[in-house]
């Protein structure tokens, strides 16, 4: 029986009082803009689901040659990062977030890529198990026990290098079956050159014969009873597919069948998470993710920026 990719706050509580740490294990991977005053794991720190780990997803990378942050880690780096957590390659693994989804999709991505099908993200992160009245620990977190996890086979197809979007872009959806359909999660004014882009020093605009899909148009956003704490939750399924294709049209049918890959793309590979997993939970196929994103791409002066429309 599959994982499921999302989880509600009553299913998780459900998995924990029948079940071990060494078979459940739950990672706070909160993350934040580089130009947000929150810290993530200064707030881990101050409240967290109970038994949590915090998942530092700038940590658990590689190095690039841009210094790009949160890039895919090697095959041991991550086994390492599990052995720590007390993870073992049975263990269900859920993963959480501060806004409700926002960074945790991005780490199911990478749980995934590296074979550990047995992971999910919580719909609805910390502020919806805090809203539905489930226990909140404050204490100082407690440390796991280390674990042996073999060093996993990464999944090369599902990240997408510079050197293959570049190649991928010379050619026009219509004219190349072949072609991979690329979506992009930033907001539509950073996409059509209209709004700056939040590092400075980037130009904004996009990649040749890409399309907008800003990663809100996959979530609904929920607000706490007598409070103004809001959270985000993924769509229904139909809701899902409508989304997608409003936002490009007839190719939405052959993306969920299979018959063209699509490549899901952002400002820096954490919210084109988000739009992965929403077309993981359409059953769509063939979805790989472009790591660098577009700070890797705009930041090479060879790149080709378009401000236009499609």
């Amino acid at each position: 029986m599959s994982t499921p990719l999302l989880l509600s706050p009553s299913q998780l509580q459900q998995l924990l009082p029948s079940t071990d740490t060494k078979h459940v294990s739950i990672l706070d991977s909160s993350w934040f803009m580089p130009n947000s005053p929150r810290k993530a794991n200064e707030e881990f720190q101050e409240k967290r689901i109970p038994g949590a780990q915090f998942l530092d997803l700038d940590e658990v990378s590689s190095p690039h040659e841009l210094g790009l942050k949160h890039m895919i880690p090697s095959e041991r780096h991550f086994a390492d990062a599990c052995e720590a957590f007390g993870i073992e390659p049975t263990s269900h693994v859920i993963l959480y977030d501060t806004h409700g989804v926002f960074s945790s999709p991005r780490a199911l991505f990478m749980f995934r890529a590296f074979g550990h099908e047995k992971s999910s993200i919580l719909d609805g992160g910390l502020p919806r198990w805090e809203a539905e009245g489930f226990p909140i620990e404050a204490n100082a977190p407690a440390c796991a026990s280390k674990s042996v996890y073999p060093t996993p086979v990464f999944d090369k197809g599902m990240v997408r290098s510079y050197d293959q979007m570049v190649t991928n872009s010379f050619t026009d959806l219509h004219s190349e079956p072949a072609v991979e359909l690329v979506i992009d999660a930033r907001s539509r004014g950073r996409f059509l050159g209209t709004d700056p882009e939040p590092r400075p020093g980037l130009s904004s605009g996009h990649i040749p014969h890409s399309f907008s899909l800003p990663f809100t148009a996959f979530l609904q956003t929920r607000t706490i009873p007598n409070s103004s704490v809001q959270y985000t939750t993924f769509l229904s399924l139909p809701d899902l597919r409508n989304a997608l294709v409003s936002h490009v049209g007839d190719h939405a049918e052959a993306v969920i069948q299979g018959k063209r890959p699509i490549i899901t793309s952002c400002g820096s590979g954490m919210t084109a998470g988000v739009l992965w997993l929403g077309l993981k939970l359409l059953d769509v196929p063939n979805v790989a993710l472009y790591d660098e994103s577009w700070t890797g791409y705009a930041s090479r002066e060879s790149s080709k920026i378009e401000k236009a429309e499609n």
